[in-house]
C-alpha cells in the first residue's frame, strides 16, 4: 500500500527573509503615504493663508479709495466700493461704521442705522460705532435709542469730549423737550374731554319770560301779515304807497295807477 504524507499549506514555503523584506516595503509605502497627505494638507492651508492676506490687502485699497471718494462728496461712489470691499472682509465693522456715516449724509437715516448696527454686531468695543449708531437713531427719531447708544460709546472710552458735550448732551436737550411736548399734549387733550363731557344747560322752555317773548313774537307776525304795503305808480310817474287791510283793500282806478310790488 501506499503511505500517504501530511501536506504542507501553501504559505509555509515562504521563506521568513522574503516575509520581513514585504513589510519593511510596506513600511516604507506608508510612510510615504503619511508624507504625502501632510504635504496636501500644509499646501492647502497655506493656499488659505495666500488667499486670505489677498482678500485683506484688496480690501484696504478699496476702504481706501472710497474714503477719499467719500471726502470729495462722491456718497454713491464710496459705498460701492465699500460694498465690494465687505465681499472680500465681511465683519469688518470700520466698513460698515463709514457707510453708516455716508448714509446719513445721503438723508438715508433706515440704512444708517442698519449699517451701524452691522458695526456694532461685528466690534462691540468700538467706541466710534456706537457714537455713529447714536447719530443715526437721532436722526430717527429714536431719542431713547440713541442716549443709550452714547452713553455706551463713553462707557468704552470715557475721555471723548465730544460724546459728551456734543452727542449725549444735544439727545438729552431733545429728550427733555419731547416730554415737554408730550406733557402738553395730554393735558390738552384732557381739557377737551372734560369740556365735551360737560352737559348742556338745562333751560326752561315754560318759564314766564319764554312765554312772553314768544306771544309777543306771535302777535307781530299775525299784524304784519294783516297788513299789506302796496307801492303804486300814476301814468305821470308818481310814486304812492299804500296799506292794504286784509279786509277792506284800497285799490285805485287801474286806468290810473299801475300797480308795482
Amino acid at each position: 500500500m501506499a503511505s500517504f504524507g501530511w501536506k504542507r499549506k501553501i504559505g509555509e514555503k515562504v521563506s521568513k527573509a522574503t516575509s520581513r523584506q514585504f513589510e519593511a516595503e510596506a513600511a516604507d509605502d506608508k510612510g510615504v503615504g503619511d508624507d504625502d497627505e501632510s504635504d496636501w494638507v500644509h499646501a492647502t492651508k497655506r493656499r488659505k493663508e495666500i488667499l486670505l492676506e489677498d482678500c485683506v490687502k484688496k480690501s484696504k485699497e478699496l476702504k481706501d479709495e472710497g474714503a477719499s471718494l467719500a471726502e470729495n462728496r462722491r456718497y454713491r461712489e464710496a459705498i460701492h466700493k465699500w460694498d465690494e470691499a465687505l465681499q472680500l472682509t465681511p465683519e469688518d465693522a470700520t466698513l460698515y461704521e463709514m457707510k453708516s456715516q455716508v448714509l446719513m449724509s445721503l438723508h438715508e437715516m433706515f440704512p444708517a442705522v442698519h449699517a451701524a448696527e452691522m458695526a456694532v454686531q461685528r466690534n462691540p468695543r468700538s467706541w466710534d460705532a456706537w457714537q455713529t449708531l447714536g447719530r443715526a437713531q437721532l436722526g430717527l427719531g429714536e431719542i431713547a435709542l440713541a442716549i443709550r447708544s452714547f452713553q455706551v460709546s463713553l462707557h468704552i472710552f470715557p475721555m471723548n469730549p465730544e460724546v459728551w458735550k456734543e452727542d449725549l448732551s444735544w439727545a438729552r436737550k431733545l429728550h427733555e423737550q419731547q416730554k415737554a411736548t408730550k406733557t402738553e399734549a395730554v393735558q390738552a387733550l384732557a381739557k377737551e374731554k372734560e369740556l365735551a363731557q360737560e352737559s348742556i344747560p338745562d333751560y326752561d322752555f315754560e318759564s314766564d319770560e319764554i312765554v312772553a317773548v314768544c306771544a309777543a313774537i306771535a302777535e307781530k307776525e299775525k299784524a304784519l301779515s294783516a297788513a299789506k304795503t302796496v307801492v303804486i305808480v300814476s301814468a305821470s310817474g308818481a310814486v304812492e304807497t299804500v296799506t292794504e287791510k286784509e279786509n277792506c283793500p284800497t285799490t285805485p282806478d287801474e286806468t290810473l295807477f299801475i300797480k308795482a310790488r
